[in-house]
């Protein structure tokens, strides 16, 4: 018999005290004590045929994939399915209702929201690191980017790898005489939004030049090459001598494509590791709406391109088995998901930020409610 997956209703008060032991005890006792309450057994009561569909973002897509295959798999009558088109994309067909959830890293904007009858639940289940992976024979083991560098790159300002600025960030050593082509995205992005968000933090002429948008008019010029989702950009850098671009951490590591140690605000240069990540959500609270943005974390040892990625669900479903059937999903992802997020180069959510994704995802609603 296929295992089922069923968990403790969403706000009980078996998951409230599993989501707050983990607060009194490391998370890997946290997770096995949710795990032992999240058996794999018994018989299904979900009706069979019900298949879930989303939409969005590529930057949690791996993750998505894998958690979605997991619980479809773990849980009879019960599919989910999921398409990487890139969060503009999913945010249309959440808004267009051709979708049950929708993912975006760029959470939506009030005037998106409002064009949804009924109203927008926003859920962060993961978080993750946008990195600059790059394609350069001859590098140093450890290139070194500073602030001001890492933007003119992307300002169209610094155009060869062995220009001086680079050269002072990396003790002087001797860098190939390459000009740099620079990979972004094609596709309206949340990946962009992010990483646009970071420079106009970071860089008052960038933020004057291009500002926060998931769609970026780059500089006109030969050397900027256009890529669609995360997955585009990664392969175009990977084909490409003297490439540089921005995408999700897992992409680069899953390729074996080089990332950049970036200064911080702190004035440190930090490699993009999982401790460097968790240091950046560690010093940030969530507001109520769960809507909460890293434009530059301040923590001695946090990496500074850091971000939360948002599931977007509908408040109330007209079938209540839908409703049920993503609270368990919810439920799956923010418990015995987040285990292996790590494994697949994102960040664990803080104990404090699931329990509260928790609270909020109770009150998704049915027709009949």
């Amino acid at each position: 018999m296929k295992p089922v997956y069923q968990p403790d209703p969403i706000g009980s008060e078996s998951t409230a005290n599993s989501l707050r032991g983990g607060q009194r005890s490391s998370r890997r006792t946290w997770l096995a004590s949710v795990g032992a309450s999240l058996a794999l057994a018994g018989a299904c009561s979900k009706p069979s045929g019900l298949k879930l569909q989303g939409s969005g973002a590529s930057f949690p897509a791996p993750l998505y994939t894998r958690w979605f295959q997991e619980y479809s798999a773990a849980t009879a009558g019960v599919t989910v399915d999921y398409q990487a088109k890139g969060s503009g994309a999913g945010i249309k067909d959440f808004i267009n209702r051709t979708v049950d959830f929708a993912a975006s890293d760029a959470a939506m904007t009030e005037a998106e929201i409002a064009q949804v009858d009924g109203g927008v639940i926003l859920l962060p289940l993961t978080a993750g690191k946008i990195v600059l992976a790059y394609n350069l024979p001859g590098a140093p083991p450890e290139l070194r980017l500073s602030r001001d560098v890492y933007t003119k790159i992307f300002r169209g300002e610094i155009t060869r790898w062995d220009d001086p600025a680079i050269v002072a960030c990396n003790d002087a050593v001797s860098l190939p005489a390459v000009d740099i082509t620079v990979v972004v995205r094609s596709d309206s992005s949340g990946t962009t939004y992010v990483f646009s968000r970071h420079l106009s933090e970071i860089s008052p002429p960038w933020k004057e030049t291009f500002g926060t948008e998931k769609s970026i008019n780059w500089a006109d010029s030969n050397r900027f090459v256009k890529g669609p989702k995360n997955d585009g950009v990664t392969a175009l850098i990977k084909q490409t001598p003297g490439a540089i671009g921005y995408v999700e951490y897992g992409f680069a590591s899953q390729t074996g494509q080089p990332m950049a140690t970036l200064e911080n605000r702190a004035g440190n240069y930090v490699k993009p590791t999982l401790e460097s990540g968790q240091a950046a959500l560690a010093g940030t609270a969530l507001p109520a709406d769960l809507v909460g943005w890293l434009p530059d974390p301040a923590a001695e040892q946090a990496y500074p391109i850091v971000t939360y990625t948002w599931l977007l669900c509908y408040r109330s479903y007209p079938d209540p088995r839908q409703a049920a059937a993503l609270k368990g999903v919810i439920r799956y992802c923010l418990t015995r998901g987040q285990a292996i997020s790590g494994d697949l180069g994102y960040i664990p959510l803080p104990i404090e930020v699931a329990e509260s994704v928790v609270a909020v995802a109770e009150t998704i609603r049915s027709g009949s409610e």
